[in-house]
């Protein structure tokens, strides 16, 4: 488990080592410092800044005051003026956030290389904040909402590439997956909370624009908090170091790692860091000339086309099926709308905890197959009962097959926030060499948004004529999902992220990847050199520039243990 008081040790290093090693320090570390934690903690926000815009458009689309202002009027049998949101209006408002979205994730990976990830994230966390201002300043204007929502997608899609790339070029190795996961331990938690917010606005202010106004500006809180926070933190050490801020770099990894300048993992990953930003100082080319050679490098194709194919299919699971209209689904059964989805989001988030544990204990690509298997299963009884069983006129004729559609969905989004939530934005945040990181995961967090949008905008249109038999859609998705983990991804548990992209390039078999056993320093940097994601260092066999030798790099290869006998 994570915590601070379990550490890990580096004495099967020690052992290993030879005299020019014997200057360094291998004393245990903290498993996660108060450091890490607090990384964590705060960059996670922007996940919770996500997780809360999309959550809350699915209660706003059921509050009255919101339906007078921006829905459409009509006649009911009593002549009676009621307001409600056609398809096609309530697709645009929920789908145009995933619009803006991934513009912000393409526009956000030029920026990052440029001015850095962290005043990135600042600068987006202004830029949400205004599509907030826009969407409260709305009184009927309907094309306003969608254009605070267009804006409010901008930073929303540029926090989303940026938080896990950040995570990931800072936290240790061996807790880096369950770092990038907490980002989605966030989302869930923003989710949750945009739920019980639209429910205690819609008990007590209910007839009035504060019923949705109060619920958009408490998202002023999260974005001020991110923005100013993270400027109480460094630079990323990978980020720090290719803009010539070496010590920059090595007193951010002594920091996050709570060890001294001298200890083993500082030294490897410094030198790790140095073998890599050599190889991407020796090719200067343009924006478009990057992008080309990006796809030309070897496996990055590959790597490229995974990611987006993750990312796509994350959304086909069928999760944002109950997050965007659980609400409406769930009032066909004639079940408090508002409770369900604050049922189903504490669920949501309260599981995710165990995808912390997950990731880290028994590995991405097993818990994402189990993942997609288990979410088969859901929709595949959700969809049947839904179509065969429910009385969709009159509900409350089935009462019971009502239940098991809550239960079902319920234990869909037990199995999604344990796996397939959390664990796709690990697999992206190190899949990809650090020359090509941002503008891979801008790719592939584009593909994300895209299908967002598809869903957001097509289910209202899909559901009406095909009902609840849209869960056999998700259903077969899902199985494709888990076929594609199997077949095509590393699996990276307690690796370095230069581990990792040495993997692809010598085409290691997803399926043979845990037991893959990386080769020496010498070796490595070869390979990576050859593919050009890497230089190799000195022939020497000195590193000028953090003092290591080879031999210390080789250590690099070997897993630190866990004193609880847990393998990292």
């Amino acid at each position: 488990m994570l915590g601070f008081n379990n550490r890990v040790t580096f004495d099967h290093v020690r052992q290993a080592g030879t005299e020019k090693e014997s200057g360094l320090d291998y004393s245990p570390l903290p498993r996660v410092s108060r450091r890490s934690f607090a990384m964590g903690l705060l960059v996670s926000m922007g996940g919770l800044i996500f997780g809360y815009d999309t959550g809350q458009i699915s209660g706003f689309l059921e509050q009255p005051d919101f339906q007078r202002r921006f829905g459409e009027a009509s006649q009911n049998a009593m002549g009676e003026t009621t307001y409600s949101f056609s398809p096609v209006r309530s697709g645009v408002i929920v789908g145009l956030l995933s619009i803006g979205t991934l513009i912000g994730a393409l526009v956000a990976a030029p920026i990052a290389d440029r001015i850095g990830r962290r005043l990135s994230v600042s600068f987006w966390c202004v830029v949400t904040s205004i599509g907030f201002i826009i969407q409260i300043a709305a009184v009927s204007a309907y094309a306003q909402i969608v254009v605070g929502r267009l804006v409010a997608g901008f930073g929303v899609g540029a926090l989303s590439l940026l938080v896990p790339m950040y995570q990931a070029e800072t936290a240790p190795p061996w807790i880096r997956g369950a770092l990038v996961c907490a980002y989605q331990l966030f989302i869930t938690f923003g989710i949750f909370l945009a739920a019980v917010f639209n429910l205690g606005t819609y008990d007590h202010q209910r007839n009035n624009s504060a019923s949705w106004r109060i619920v958009i500006g408490i998202g002023w809180v999260f974005t001020i908090g991110l923005g100013f926070g993270i400027l109480a933190f460094n630079e990323t050490p990978r980020y720090a170091y290719r803009r010539g801020r070496v010590d920059e770099a090595r007193q951010t990894l002594m920091r996050v790692y709570d060890a001294p300048t001298n200890h083993w993992a500082i030294h490897v990953q410094m030198e790790e860091i140095e073998s890599k930003f050599r190889a991407e100082s020796q090719a200067k080319t343009s924006a478009i000339g990057g992008y080309i050679e990006m796809f030309q490098a070897p496996r990055m194709a590959y790597r490229i086309a995974l990611g987006v194919a993750l990312q796509m299919f994350q959304q086909l699971t069928g999760a944002n099926y109950f997050f965007y209209y659980g609400t409406t689904i769930f009032q066909s059964v004639q079940i408090s709308s508002f409770i369900t989805q604050v049922i189903l989001n504490t669920i949501n988030f309260g599981v995710t905890f165990i995808g912390l544990y997950l990731v880290e204990h028994y590995g991405r690509r097993k818990s994402l197959i189990v993942g997609s298997v288990w979410m088969f299963i859901c929709f595949l009884i959700f969809a049947s009962v839904g179509h065969f069983l429910l009385d969709i006129d009159n509900p409350s004729n089935t009462p019971t097959a009502g239940i098991v559609l809550i239960v079902f969905a319920a234990i869909f989004v037990l199995g999604y926030a344990t796996t397939w939530g959390p664990m796709v934005w690990t697999l992206i945040a190190e899949i990809y060499p650090s020359k090509y990181r941002a503008r891979s995961m801008a790719l592939a967090t584009a593909s994300n948004w895209t299908w967002n949008f598809l869903i957001a905008f097509f289910t209202p249109f899909i559901t009406k004529d095909i009902d609840f038999r849209y869960g056999y859609v998700f259903a077969a998705t899902n199985v494709v999902g888990g076929l594609i983990v199997y077949f095509f991804c590393m699996e990276g548990q307690g690796r370095t992220l230069e581990e990792i992209d040495t993997m692809y390039v010598q085409h290691v078999s997803p399926r043979k990847s845990e037991k893959w056993v990386a080769p020496p320093p010498e070796e490595m940097a070869r390979i990576r050199r050859e593919a050009g994601t890497a230089e190799d260092v000195e022939s020497s066999g000195g590193n000028t520039a953090t003092g290591l030798t080879e031999e210390a790099g080789r250590k690099s290869t070997t897993e630190p243990v866990n004193e609880h006998t847990e393998t990292v």
